[in-house]
């Protein structure tokens, strides 16, 4: 089923009544933000996967959209092809985060000084979340390490008993909310 709205009300009117696994949503929609109309969806009980496409986002406002549940956030300048990967990545349940918009949420990062999220992670691990955030896949990650599949998969369950998180995109949540729990970043 595809379905196209003009509004954040009709969006959502549109999800309590058809069965949707994928939404395409403009951050910037004319009637309000993406990141409320995640939140009123997952209020609502819209339980799907959600993918921001956006012209413009900044740190704080890729935060909180992903806080409230969206699945992944595709810059508008890039490639199609780009677009296409993003929205397999994001149907098959992973998350897919542009690279710019991992750029503006390092920067948020807690510094190497403090006791932090980051902190607690090896070398390792640090490369493995860099991966997951990017949304390669295990094999992708695996090639850029030049470790086995497997050991990345090692490390995703180290990663997930840290954070106590069982799945890549609560690993991604929480990566975000600790990267803005930093004292000034709100």
């Amino acid at each position: 089923m595809v379905g196209e709205c003009g509004t954040a009300q009709a969006a959502l009117e549109f999800l309590s009544q058809s069965a949707v696994d994928l939404v395409l949503l403009d951050f910037n929609l004319p009637d309000q933000r993406g990141d409320e109309v995640v939140r009123l969806a997952r209020d609502a009980g819209y339980a799907g996967n959600i993918l921001i496409v956006t012209g413009a986002i900044d740190s704080a406002q890729s935060s909180q959209v992903l806080q409230q549940g969206a699945a992944g956030i595709f810059l508008k300048h890039n490639p199609v092809g780009s677009l296409l990967r993003a929205i397999r990545v994001v149907a098959a349940g992973d998350v897919w985060v542009d690279r710019q918009v991992i750029q503006y949420l390092a920067v948020r990062a807690p510094s190497a000084g403090d006791q932090s999220f980051q902190n607690a992670l090896t070398e390792r691990e640090k490369q493995v979340l860099a991966g997951v955030l990017e949304g390669l896949t295990n094999l992708k990650i695996a090639a850029r390490l030049g470790v086995t599949e497997g050991a990345v998969k090692s490390t995703l369950q180290q990663l997930f008993e840290k954070t106590k998180v069982r799945t890549r995109s609560q690993l991604v949540r929480v990566a975000v909310e600790a990267s803005i729990g930093k004292p000034g970043n709100a």
